[in-house]
């Protein structure tokens, strides 16, 4: 009968070859056992923790680090085998693939930690933005860390990084030129999240547009006017002009002049300021804060003026609309007559 090692093969005895078959069927069963040690074990000893950074790393390795071991067996078994033109490729081919597998879990590992992080801060910070740059973050960094791998796997094998990354660099540059809008578009975003100066909800003017925010996005932030329009302003002008943040003022100051008839006696211009006092003190959505003036004589009345501020809670267009709806009843019941233009004419004539 015939010696197992007598029995060539491609240049190799067959127990060699059953030597080298007995690598990878071990490496398999072990990367089995490892992935179960993980779905099993791991799983749950950090589903009982309260953090979940732990749950989503070990979620994030599990497959890479099985398929390291499977990759590990198929080396050793390759590595104990004999062959003449194939071995310097074939070395290049594990080497690439452990610097991939590698890739892989720091991706995935990168991702998680992000993904978590991304998760506390949206807890306290303005939700519908931060999930419109955490994909795009995560996008980014994944392909960062997956070019970072395929360039280390490419110089394993001996290609020119360099020329390659020179060649890269100037389509880039070409790209760039070609989308500095969007980027400037995608910083002046980044710039209102990390900033703040305005969130959802806010009046805000920005380059003669003045409503409320209803949307921050990446790209652009969409507001509706005060004429009930929407209006849509790219993210770069928010770091280019002056935004006036309506909402964030503590309260907003209101002036009323008014003008009452030359044939007003005085006992009626201090019933008049007593009046206004009452209304604007006496407004729940209006400030203590106030002055009430017998202000000037102008060209055709005698004028009261008052300075008062709205309230926060206080609507800024309702509130001085009941407070001067309420001047004019009161005014009208007291006979308080309210001046308009008018103008004498004296005219002289002369005997002839």
């Amino acid at each position: 009968m015939e010696r197992f090692d007598s029995i060539i093969y491609f240049g190799n005895p067959l127990t060699e070859w059953i030597i080298a078959l007995a690598y990878v069927v071990a490496s398999v069963f072990l990367a089995r056992l490892v992935y179960r040690i993980f779905a099993q074990i791991l799983k749950k000893l950090t589903a009982s923790t309260k953090s979940e950074l732990d749950d989503l790393i070990v979620d994030s390795i599990q497959e890479p680090v099985s398929l390291a071991f499977i990759l590990l067996g198929f080396y050793l078994g390759y590595s104990h085998l004999t062959f003449d033109a194939s071995g310097v490729v074939m070395g290049q081919i594990f080497s690439v693939a452990a610097v991939l597998d590698i890739t892989w879990l720091v991706a995935r590992l990168l991702d998680a930690v992000v993904s978590n992080l991304v998760k506390r801060i949206s807890k306290g910070s303005d939700v519908s933005m931060i999930n419109q740059i955490s994909p795009i973050l995560r996008k980014v960094m994944k392909f960062g860390v997956w070019i970072m791998g395929i360039i280390t796997a490419m110089n394993n094998v001996g290609f020119d990084v360099g020329a390659m990354l020179a060649g890269v660099g100037i389509g880039g540059l070409a790209m760039a030129m070609a989308a500095k809008d969007f980027v400037a578009n995608i910083f002046g975003g980044i710039t209102v999240f990390v900033d703040k100066p305005f969130k959802v909800g806010d009046r805000i003017k920005v380059s003669g547009i003045d409503g409320t925010v209803l949307e921050i996005g990446i790209r652009s932030t969409r507001i509706k006017t005060l004429e009930g329009r929407t209006v849509t302003i790219p993210n770069h002008q928010f770091t280019d002009s002056v935004v006036e943040n309506v909402t964030a003022e503590p309260s907003r100051k209101v002036k009323v002049v008014l003008g009452l008839t030359y044939d007003t006696p005085p006992e009626k211009i201090q019933l008049a300021i007593n009046i206004l006092r009452e209304i604007i003190g006496g407004n729940p959505e209006t400030e203590q804060d106030f002055t009430v003036w017998f202000s000037s004589f102008g060209d055709f009345s005698l004028n009261i003026s008052s300075i008062y501020y709205v309230k926060k809670s206080g609507h800024w267009a309702n509130t001085p609309g009941a407070v001067n709806m309420e001047i004019l009843e009161k005014f009208n019941s007291e006979k308080l007559d309210f001046a308009f233009p008018t103008q004498t004419i004296i005219t002289e004539s002369s005997n002839s």
